[in-house]
């Protein structure tokens, strides 16, 4: 789908005139499921890229209007919700712009620090009542639900892929037979370094609740392995807390991401990354 700068300033000519004068411009790297584009100084525009991602427009903003405040750190607060129009067939979002650096563009960080800000972050967000979320399924792309509900796809990428097939495959029997025995929690579904932003060497805010929902937390714990390593590894998971079984969800969520990559049954893998962080998840299970 074409969305571009021109295709944001008519939507917001048609349905928010009084926004319509503010300069637009993409942004320098774009997600997957959204394209954003900045509006003005202190706005952006959030149009979903498919059909498949366009329901979580308006959970997302029933989520994001209650954890406004009520973490440690700053989210996307939702200004508008737009309706389609111009040829756009989905409804997006006017957001507050959230000032700082993604983790993955800020100067070399102190990841120790780090890790210790993301672990507190997500331990108060497993702390709030629940009753503006979505139970965990298909519109969180069953993040926050059993990592089982990927077992076929672990098991295509085995039979294609050249690596340690015996060693993945205990690594995913241990974490799919595990379960989460507490109430649900609040959990984001995607923290990775591309939607969490620091200012002064320190977490800032998080962003893209796209895949958020209430459930199993376990599928916010891979930073450990896609990110951290060594001291800031075990910051991390000290500072999230959980117990071991979870962990072991979590390292099959990890194990998961990576063969559907290399596998070819997802996005690329742009530079490699994901053979290095399969290299991570299967020479330390962190528990």
């Amino acid at each position: 789908m074409d969305i571009d700068a021109g295709l944001v300033s008519a939507l917001l000519a048609e349905q928010f005139p009084d926004l319509a004068d503010l300069p637009v411009r993409p942004v320098a790297r774009q997600g997957w499921d959204n394209r954003t584009f900045r509006l003005g100084d202190d706005l952006s525009v959030r149009l979903p890229s498919a059909e498949e991602y366009a329901a979580a427009v308006e959970k997302e903003e029933r989520a994001l209007r209650f954890l406004d405040g009520r973490l440690p750190v700053a989210v996307p607060g939702v200004v508008a919700i737009g309706a389609p129009g111009h040829g756009y067939p989905f409804p997006w979002s006017v957001r507050r712009w959230l000032p700082g650096d993604t983790v993955e563009a800020a100067s070399p960080l102190d990841r120790v620090a780090l890790a210790k800000d993301v672990g507190g972050m997500l331990a108060a967000l497993r702390a709030l009542p629940t009753g503006a979320g979505t139970a965990a399924g298909r519109h969180s792309f069953y993040r926050g639900s059993h990592p089982s509900a990927y077992s076929d796809e672990v098991q295509t990428a085995l039979e294609r892929l050249d690596v340690d097939a015996q060693a993945c495959a205990d690594i995913w029997l241990t974490a799919t037979t595990t379960v989460w025995t507490s109430a649900p929690v609040w959990f984001h579904g995607d923290i990775a370094v591309g939607n969490l932003l620091v200012r002064g060497g320190r977490l800032s805010a998080v962003i893209d609740f796209g895949t958020c929902g209430v459930g199993d937390p376990a599928c916010d714990l891979v930073l450990a392995w896609t990110h951290f390593e060594g001291e800031a590894r075990g910051a991390f998971r000290e500072s999230a807390g959980l117990d071991d079984a979870t962990w072991r969800r979590a390292r099959g969520w990890a194990l998961w991401k990576s063969l559907v990559v290399l596998s070819g049954q997802s996005s690329p893998d742009e530079g490699g990354e994901h053979r290095r962080i399969l290299a991570e998840v299967l020479a330390d299970p962190l528990v």
